[in-house]
């Protein structure tokens, strides 16, 4: 068992025990607090207790929770969009939709299931991560390099802290930029009001993403954008920081948005010197088809919208 403890300091942390142990106690999502209430691993000020339960400022917290079973990956056979592959690297084009690693509550159908069952994979990150030198989230699309043995996942990983890869994402953002160009340096880090949220924090991780206006449409702008730093929700985090959020994305953005299968993020292209042969590879990836027949609506919208506006003006015009 690990225990975790937990005193109320403040009036604003009060309110039901479950929210409040997920708020305080990092390692502790609301659905594992709601579990170990049940199972009778959690009490206040000595006391067992409801999810319903209040807490107070000065209260005491203690969860009781089970060590997780241990996760290993999997071969599973799987038909895989790979783009490039030799004997040091992969390319892979992922799916939205798609894990890249197991984890709890993921433990099957990842990317890394399908690529065990594929073939060789470096072992630097052990039996959970392996061959995976970054990742992308499960409801963005695109490429990704993985790492077939050791010397090529030391390359790619030291490529990636001296910046010299390349990354770039297609991104459909809420609202109108209206400048052309744009860079976003704004620190991230985990959100201290909610654990299963990055935030631009204080003091957090430096991360800097730029961008470039692609298309503008009624409502919405089609940005391409340029990773300096690969920081967990990057783009996500930084559009919401300017008031233009992801259209799509569940987390982030807006209830009201447009309807697909999560984020409108696509990693289109990927850039990196070859581990052993030094040779610049470069691969793109075209968007997913939802992301294209979106696009074509806002286009058809827009253009409908512009031409309206010119008729309005024309028969103003000739009054």
């Amino acid at each position: 068992m690990s225990d975790y403890q937990a005193t109320v300091e403040t009036e604003d942390q009060q309110g039901r025990v479950d929210k409040v142990i997920a708020l305080l106690i990092p390692e502790v999502s609301r659905s594992q607090a709601q579990n170990a209430i049940k199972n009778q691993l959690v009490t206040v000020n000595g006391q067992l207790v409801k999810a319903k339960t209040l807490v107070k400022v000065g209260d005491l917290i203690l969860v009781h929770l089970p060590e997780p079973e241990p996760i290993e990956a999997a071969p599973e056979p799987m038909n895989l969009d790979i783009v490039y592959e030799d004997d040091q690297v992969i390319v892979v084009n992922k799916p939205q939709g798609m894990v890249v690693h197991p984890a709890p509550g993921h433990t099957h159908g990842t990317l890394v299931n399908g690529l065990l069952a594929h073939g060789q994979l470096s072992s630097i990150n052990g039996k959970i991560r392996p061959g995976i030198v970054h990742r992308i989230d499960r409801d963005t699309s695109g490429l990704l390099m993985v790492a077939k043995t050791d010397v090529a996942h030391q390359s790619l990983s030291a490529q990636l802290k001296a910046k010299t890869n390349l990354r770039e994402y297609l991104a459909l953002v809420h609202g109108v930029i209206k400048e052309n160009q744009g860079t976003i340096d704004a620190p991230i880090a985990r959100d201290p009001k909610n654990r299963q949220k990055q935030a631009i924090v204080a003091g957090g991780r430096h991360a800097v993403t730029h961008f470039e206006v692609v298309e503008r449409f009624e409502g919405f702008t089609l940005v391409r954008c340029r990773l300096e730093t690969g920081r967990t929700h990057q783009i996500r985090v930084h559009f919401q920081y300017i008031e233009h959020p992801v259209a799509g994305d569940p987390l982030y953005g807006p209830k009201k948005t447009l309807a697909g299968n999560g984020q409108f993020l696509h990693a289109a292209k990927l850039g990196f010197t070859h581990p052993t042969t030094g040779e610049w590879l470069a691969f793109e990836a075209p968007l997913p088809p939802i992301f294209e027949a979106t696009l074509a609506r806002l286009r058809a919208e827009t253009q409908h919208t512009t031409s309206g506006d010119h008729s309005k003006r024309g028969e103003q015009g000739a009054l």
